[in-house]
């Protein structure tokens, strides 16, 4: 079985399994979004949905951001992990969309990518959930299981990002990214997997 078939059916599943599914992070437009991907790094998703609306409540702008000190941010992060390096982030780069871009998150990898605490799977999740640009954002959950599956045997995400882009429609990128990470989080976890139990393990893999 080629690389290009197993892709294609592993799609089937996940699109009869997530045929629409949403964004996990709690947000309502780019800034907020770009926040909270900022905040999930090292940190699960359902910790940060605790604290984002405590943040938002107090500054959901650039504007407002920059009216609180980074230790008044980092107090209210701190249960998302890394809340000096993360506030002192938020607050940096909040300044720079003021002073560089009226208050707007830039619609560019690139603008993305030099922003404080920003790197190329946060830039790549904001360009495809807020402005619904082609990108396939590879996680931890993601590279694992593109190892599972066989469809990359790339040492790093950046590997393992351009062999899942190779195998699968542009055009379903971005809704692929959040089906495979439901996928993992229910059927392929990282630890106690038993994959004659995961729908797509026990296709790829049948005689475990």
């Amino acid at each position: 079985m080629n690389k290009k078939r197993i892709a294609k059916q592993i799609q089937e599943i996940l699109n009869e399994l997530y045929p629409e599914p949403p964004i996990p992070l709690v947000h309502f437009d780019p800034y907020t979004l770009l926040i909270a991907v900022l905040l999930s790094a090292q940190c699960t998703d359902v910790r940060v949905n605790k604290i984002t609306p405590l943040l938002f409540a107090r500054a959901s702008t650039p504007q407002a951001m920059i009216l609180l000190s980074p230790k008044d941010i980092e107090n209210i992060i701190r249960p998302c992990g890394l809340a000096p390096r993360k506030s002192q982030a938020i607050f940096q780069l909040s300044q720079i969309l003021l002073e560089k871009y009226g208050g707007a998150v830039p619609d560019s990898f690139e603008a993305l990518e030099e922003l404080p605490g920003v790197g190329h799977k946060t830039a790549s999740v904001v360009m495809s959930q807020a402005f619904h640009h082609p990108a396939f954002p590879v996680d931890t959950h993601i590279h694992r299981c593109a190892k599972r599956w066989m469809l990359s045997e790339g040492k790093n995400v950046i590997q393992t990002e351009k062999d899942l882009k190779s195998l699968f429609p542009k055009k379903d990128w971005n809704r692929l990214h959040l089906q495979i990470i439901y996928f993992a989080r229910e059927y392929c976890q990282a630890r106690n997997h038993q994959a004659s139990l995961c729908p797509i393990c026990s296709m790829i893999h049948p005689n475990v």
